[in-house]
């Protein structure tokens, strides 16, 4: 198996391709290693001491390295971890009940129900233009809500702490909802 390695804008996250599908829908993101307990590979990363955050892409996986942490020392450990799980097999999630999740609350925008038109336009171009972009390089992006001109979006993984992610939120996603979009004033990340 071979397990392709992409830099990614984010100079402590790089992208890692196994070849194959991670998640079959959605994405996944693990901040920290309380959060990677629910999967066997977000932990095994995070048991190296050496890894900030794991991201879950559709057919990738993100890998934010520690301050101070070397991609020269770290790389190979977390292409051996990658090669492990992924050649055993092994779930990518721990079975588990719902008994132990918690939920943070998120924020609420207390959207107007007149917005509705507005809201989907924003969510079709989310989906069809922005995502996909941004999952090249290692993240994702998620609309939060919307509000008297003002889009929130949460960023994750590679976008998540990357220096150029204010830059391609302002230049790159707002404009480009900006022009699709006109009352759309600002876009905010959350």
């Amino acid at each position: 198996m071979l397990i392709r390695t992409e830099q990614t804008p984010n100079p402590t996250t790089r992208k890692f391709l196994p070849g194959q599908p991670v998640m079959d829908t959605g994405t996944r993101d693990f901040a920290d290693e309380e959060s990677a307990e629910a999967s066997p590979l977000a932990s095994a990363l995070f048991d190296s001491g050496m890894v900030e955050g794991v991201f879950f892409g559709r057919d990738f996986v993100s890998v934010t390295a520690a301050p101070g942490v070397s991609w020269t020392d770290l790389e190979p450990s977390v292409l051996e971890t990658l090669l492990d799980h992924f050649v055993s097999g092994a779930p990518l999630f721990r079975p588990g009940s719902a008994a132990g999740i918690h939920v943070a609350a998120e924020p609420s925008f207390d959207e107007n129900p007149e917005d509705a038109d507005i809201i989907d336009q924003i969510k079709e171009l989310i989906e069809t233009r922005v995502r996909p972009a941004v999952a090249q390089d290692g993240g994702d992006i998620v609309y939060k809500g919307y509000k008297d001109g003002h889009l929130y979006l949460s960023m994750h993984g590679a976008c998540s702490g990357c220096p150029s992610s204010t830059v391609t939120l302002k230049r790159g996603i707002e404009s480009l909802i900006k022009h699709y979009v006109p009352e759309v004033e600002s876009v905010e990340a959350v």
